[in-house]
C-alpha cells in the first residue's frame, strides 16, 4: 500500500490526557514530542496514544461500562465497541509512556501479544476515572488519517510513578508534565490546541462533559456536532 492509498484510510484511535493537579493552581497535562521523520505530524507536541490495534477487543477492562460514555462510544456501530476504544487508550499510554492505568489482578486468559508488557506489571486495564471527551477525524490530504477518541483523566489514577518514563518506547522523545499556562510556547497540532482549550475551560472538573464535541472531517467539509444529548447527534 503506498501513501496515497495510506491517506484514503480513516483508522480508529484513542489518546489519553492526563491531568496533574486539576484544582491547583499549576495544572500540568503529560505531553511527548513526536520524532522529526514520523510520518504522522512530526515534531509536534501530542498527548499519548494511537491507532486501536485488532487484539484491543480482547481485552478485559475494568469499569469499561460507566454511563454516559459507554452510550456515547457506542453511537457509531461501525467502529470499535466502548471497552475496544478504552482498551487502545490505556495500552497506548503504556507503551508510549510507561504509565499503567490499571488495578492489580491476574488475566483471566491468554494475553495478547502487545499487552504482555503490561499484563507483566501485574495489573489489569481500568478506565476508571476517564471521560470521554472529543472526538475529531483527521482531515483530508494527510498522510496518516484517525478517527479519535481522546480520554480525560486525573494522573491520582495511575498505579505507577508519574515522574517514571523508563519504560517507554522511543515513539515519543521529551516526556514530562507541561503545565497549561506555558502550552502556547510548544508547537502543537491545531486539534491539541483545541482539546486543551476545552479542558482549560472545564477545569478542575474532570467528569464528563454534558455533550461531546465531534469534529468530522470528509472529503468536502468540516463538520461539527456534538454527541449525547436528545439523539445520535446533537448540534
Amino acid at each position: 500500500m503506498n501513501d496515497s492509498e495510506k491517506s484514503r484510510i480513516v483508522r480508529d484511535a484513542a489518546t489519553v490526557v492526563l491531568v496533574r493537579d486539576p484544582g491547583g493552581d499549576d495544572p500540568r497535562v503529560l505531553m511527548g514530542q513526536r520524532g522529526a521523520q514520523a510520518a504522522f505530524m512530526p515534531n509536534k507536541f501530542v498527548f499519548p496514544g494511537g491507532a486501536v490495534d485488532p487484539d484491543d477487543a480482547l481485552v478485559p477492562v475494568i469499569d469499561a461500562e460507566g454511563e454516559p460514555d459507554h452510550s456515547r462510544l457506542a453511537q457509531d456501530t461501525t467502529g470499535p465497541g466502548p471497552t475496544t476504544l478504552l482498551a487502545a487508550a490505556i495500552r497506548e499510554l503504556w507503551e508510549e509512556t510507561g504509565q499503567i492505568l490499571g488495578v492489580p489482578g491476574a488475566w483471566p486468559g491468554p494475553v495478547p501479544e502487545d499487552w504482555r508488557g503490561f499484563a507483566a506489571s501485574g495489573h489489569l486495564p481500568s478506565a476508571e476515572g476517564l471521560s470521554f471527551i472529543f472526538r475529531a477525524v483527521t482531515p483530508p490530504g494527510r498522510p496518516r488519517r484517525f478517527d479519535a477518541r481522546f480520554f480525560l483523566g486525573d494522573a491520582r489514577r495511575l498505579a505507577s510513578d508519574p515522574d517514571d518514563f523508563s519504560r517507554a518506547c522511543e515513539e515519543l522523545a521529551h516526556l514530562h508534565w507541561v503545565s497549561l499556562a506555558d502550552l502556547r510556547s510548544y508547537d502543537l497540532p491545531f486539534i491539541t490546541q483545541v482539546v486543551l482549550a476545552e479542558i482549560a475551560r472545564r477545569l478542575p472538573s474532570l467528569d464528563p462533559p454534558e455533550t461531546v464535541p465531534y469534529f468530522k472531517n470528509d472529503a468536502e467539509e468540516l463538520h461539527f456536532r456534538r454527541l449525547g444529548g436528545k439523539g445520535p447527534f446533537e448540534g
